[in-house]
């Protein structure tokens, strides 16, 4: 199965519809973290087929669960999952936030070659960044203890943590401090990535501008 197939295959299953570029735009920027492997190190998933996967069908599995207009992505690494969900979400405005230099490089050329123009590279820790978002999100960022520690100055009244987890996310949830967040998970079923995954929206009294 060609990379193609399998990617609109797998937003069918998602029920995530986008434009053609939007699909070329994603198969484009796995070719550019193939051709940035072999020369630094990005991730250590090289198998294309899994790369759709667990790279591109898992960021787009919380699609549909981006309400608001301003975004942000701690530790977005290679930039999964903001990168994929920019390409399928052009009117809304995403920044890419990661202290490594070497991964802000690699975003920064990506949405340059993509011409992502909805789309900010940061290079910051969350502690040290200042901003008003509608969303926080993270794939592979920290607990959300202290995910909400470190990002809640990022959280705008009325916005949300989402945060992608998997087997740890009830014990994560159970350590929240329930004063101040509340926590709804959401099942995710992601075509060719086995195990539990959940999307985890935190919001509550807590927030703060």
């Amino acid at each position: 199965m060609t990379a193609e197939k399998q990617l609109r295959d797998g937003l069918k299953a998602l029920a995530v519809d986008g434009p053609d570029d939007s699909i070329e735009g994603c198969l484009s920027y796995l070719a550019l973290i193939e051709r940035w492997n072999r020369v630094t190190n990005l991730t250590a998933i090289t198998d294309r087929s899994e790369m759709v996967s667990r790279h591109l069908l898992d960021s787009l599995s919380i699609h549909h669960y981006l309400s608001g207009q301003a975004i942000i992505d701690v530790g977005s690494g290679a930039g999964l999952p903001g990168i994929p969900l920019a390409l399928f979400n052009p009117g809304k405005d995403f920044i890419l936030l990661d202290s490594n230099g070497k991964k802000t490089r690699f975003m920064t050329q990506a949405v340059i070659d993509l011409g992502l123009e909805n789309v900010t590279v940061a290079q910051s820790r969350a502690e040290s960044f200042t901003g008003s978002f509608d969303h926080v999100v993270s794939r592979a960022f920290r607990s959300l203890g202290e995910m909400v520690i470190s990002c809640s100055h990022l959280l705008r009244p009325g916005g949300s943590f989402l945060a992608m987890k998997g087997p740890d996310a009830p014990r994560e949830i159970a350590e929240l401090d329930t004063d101040h967040w509340r926590a709804t998970c959401y099942p995710l079923s992601v075509p060719g990535v086995p195990g539990d995954r959940c999307l985890v929206s935190v919001s509550g009294a807590g927030v703060t501008a």
